[in-house]
């Protein structure tokens, strides 16, 4: 509808009813989530934990129309998932760009319980989101290195605790928890600097998505794995987003069984951590392959795919579900 302004008209016009709508809700959600920090009672905690995710929603919806005032996008969606919007889903996906949570959101956000994100612990600083994000539960997860956590042992760990503490509020109510499991947006510096063997892709993060699994395993009915891709606005998608230059969105939807072989003690069990990483990585390569394909003018729907690694490395009850 704005596509006839300049481009610089159309990101000041989309900046700042973005930043209205997330502002709203989120004093909104805060508010709701406060009352519900300060009465423990279980009859009202659950009241107030409703509210904060219908304003939760009124986001998604908010967002959803900002991208249709401001850009003409031609859709292109393979979807083979049957969902349950009653029921716990556990979605992951590639990330790309700040574009992915409002594209994800809309994409769900009528079909699935209101979504939970794992972010970054440094989102909790971002005015309004932040303070959002906590009252919604969300776990904040914090990345150290290696050299780090030997200077400071006693930070092991934290990761777990958190998402463990997430998981136990999940289970109370239906919910969709969204991971980006490569943990940081794809650039190819980043991948340079990271040896990714993938194309297009961060090597995905086992930890966060084993422990859920493990926390909620029971009441996931399924995984929903998300590829996204835009295929005319690689290098800055959300600029272009708000300048209403998004041309094109293609995503990619499958569902993927969670069987007995996909849970287990991540921390302690380590050929379970092993055979974990491996089938994730597998996952990984197929979604690599997939956006190989879709890099091409004229996208075609991928009905075949090829397993490059070894089932020799991996173990027996993981065998099965790469083959």
């Amino acid at each position: 509808m704005l596509a006839f302004l300049p481009g610089f008209v159309v990101a000041v016009i989309s900046l700042t009813l973005t930043i209205l709508n997330t502002a709203i809700n989120s004093v909104l959600i805060v508010f709701f989530s406060l009352l519900k920090l300060l009465i423990p009672i279980p009859v009202v905690s659950r009241y107030m934990g409703r509210q904060a995710n219908r304003f939760m929603q009124s986001w998604l919806l908010g967002n959803a129309l900002i991208l249709r005032l401001a850009n003409r996008v031609d859709w292109h969606i393979e979807d083979h998932s049957q969902l349950n919007a009653e029921g716990w889903h556990l979605i992951i996906s590639n990330h790309l760009s700040w574009t992915d949570i409002v594209i994800i959101g809309d994409l769900f956000r009528t079909r699935l319980p209101v979504p939970k994100f794992f972010l970054k612990y440094e989102l909790l600083y971002v005015p309004f989101v932040g303070l959002a994000c906590w009252g919604l539960d969300m776990p904040f997860m914090r990345r150290y290195s290696r050299e780090y956590l030997l200077k400071h042992p006693e930070l092991r760990g934290k990761d777990v605790a958190s998402t463990q503490a997430a998981c136990a509020k999940f289970a109370h109510e239906p919910t969709t928890v969204i991971n980006f499991v490569e943990g940081t947006r794809f650039t190819a510096a980043k991948a340079g600097a990271n040896r990714s063997p993938f194309r297009y892709l961060m090597p995905p993060k086992a930890a966060g998505l084993s422990l859920a699994l493990a926390g909620l395993g029971d009441q996931f009915e399924k995984i929903i794995n998300v590829t996204l891709n835009y295929p005319d606005n690689r290098e800055h998608p959300f600029r272009d987003l708000l300048c209403g230059r998004m041309r094109r969105i293609q995503i990619h939807i499958e569902e993927i069984a969670i069987t007995p072989e996909l849970r287990g003690d991540y921390v302690n069990d380590k050929p379970f951590k092993r055979d974990f990483q491996l089938w994730l990585n597998q996952i990984w390569q197929e979604k690599d392959q997939r956006l190989e394909q879709l890099q091409g003018p004229t996208p075609q729907p991928q009905t075949a795919v090829t397993i490059s690694a070894s089932p020799l490395c991996i173990s027996n009850k993981f065998r099965k579900l790469l083959l």
